[in-house]
């Protein structure tokens, strides 16, 4: 393997079964993974900004793009025609980015290259996507509870709510908007440790259809694009 990127905080385990690689949104949330992960099996790689669109990116260019290098190199699969998902450093791939619509696009930018360049890795079932948490109920300056993302997200709330309203307490609540805004303690019991942690595994498919939605969003083509845009724009709800 040709030498694993500066910016990865590896982990000391070698066995690919149990060793779990994070992709990151962000220098900041990067660090505290860093500090807050299990180095035994948790290895770390952050990424800045939004990585390369390789919807239309030559092949040239996405082998230039750092990021995409960091990626390919840390997994240790070779790219390509020498692409070989039996020699992946880790059977868990995670994708970490923040709950929000910058964090959603990056996830996409991932899972589109991960589609088009790794799609072995998504076959044997090594991608998830982690499910920080989006709102903290705290009572004074502590965490009583976390709520995940999910259908359901508005009706927990209410309930965590309405649990620690008893006497004289006055819940609050703190809207975690990025990854960032939790320390490191934080993200490993809601986000990484094993125990706590949600994680959704990817499938082909969901990645077929981030694929899809991509192609038409970020593509050449103008009239499915805003067909799409015209017939989702009522379900879509900005984070600003």
């Amino acid at each position: 393997i040709s030498n694993l990127p500066g910016k990865l905080a590896d982990c000391s385990s070698n066995d690919p079964h149990e060793t779990e690689l994070f992709i990151v949104e962000g220098d900041s949330a990067g660090g505290s993974a860093k500090s807050g992960r299990n180095r035994e099996f948790q290895a770390i790689l952050p990424i800045r900004g939004k990585i390369l669109n390789v919807e239309k990116a030559s092949m040239d260019k996405i082998l230039a793009n750092e990021e995409i290098r960091s990626l390919f190199t840390a997994m240790g699969t070779g790219f390509g025609a020498d692409f070989d998902v039996n020699k992946a450093r880790y059977q868990k791939l995670v994708i970490m980015t923040d709950a929000d619509v910058d964090g959603a696009h990056i996830r996409t930018l991932l899972l589109t290259l991960i589609y088009r360049y790794m799609k072995p890795v998504l076959e044997a079932g090594y991608v998830y996507i982690a499910q920080p948490p989006i709102y903290g109920v705290k009572v004074g300056s502590e965490v009583k509870e976390y709520i995940q993302p999910g259908v359901n997200q508005e009706e927990e709330l209410q309930l965590a709510l309405e649990r620690y309203s008893e006497g004289r307490s006055k819940p609050s609540i703190q809207r975690y908007k990025g990854l960032g805004e939790m320390d490191d303690h934080q993200l490993w019991e809601t986000t990484m440790n094993p125990e706590h942690r949600l994680m959704a595994r990817v499938s082909v498919d969901d990645a077929a259809e981030a694929d899809k939605i991509f192609d038409m969003l970020m593509g050449d083509r103008v009239e499915p694009r805003r067909e799409f845009i015209e017939e989702n724009a009522v379900y879509s709800t900005l984070d600003v």
